[in-house]
């Protein structure tokens, strides 16, 4: 009994774990792309030390900047039964 719900536990482990990938990569992608792109973009943004009020300003900025770009992107995957609503269907099943 010990080894089938062992067992069990693997397969919803490596379900939940494919559907996490699934939501979240293309959208995380694209984040992690623009961000760093307006990092580096920015002058004297990286050059600004992590102590810097600079750097986090601009930091927050670059971020709020990856947020309009992916918003678009999440709402067709969601509107598509992909992305973060997948997470959510077997969140509630």
């Amino acid at each position: 009994m010990v080894i089938g719900t062992s067992l069990g536990l693997h397969d919803l482990a490596t379900v939940a774990l494919g559907v996490a990938l699934a939501a979240d990569t293309l959208s995380i992608t694209v984040m992690e792309t623009v961000d760093n792109a307006a990092m580096l973009a920015i002058p004297g943004a990286m050059e600004a030390g992590i102590s810097s009020p600079v750097f986090w300003l601009l930091l927050a900025g670059a971020l709020a900047l990856a947020f309009v770009v992916t918003l678009p992107i999440n709402r067709r995957l969601m509107s598509r039964g992909k992305g973060h609503a997948v997470v959510h269907a077997h969140a509630h099943s």
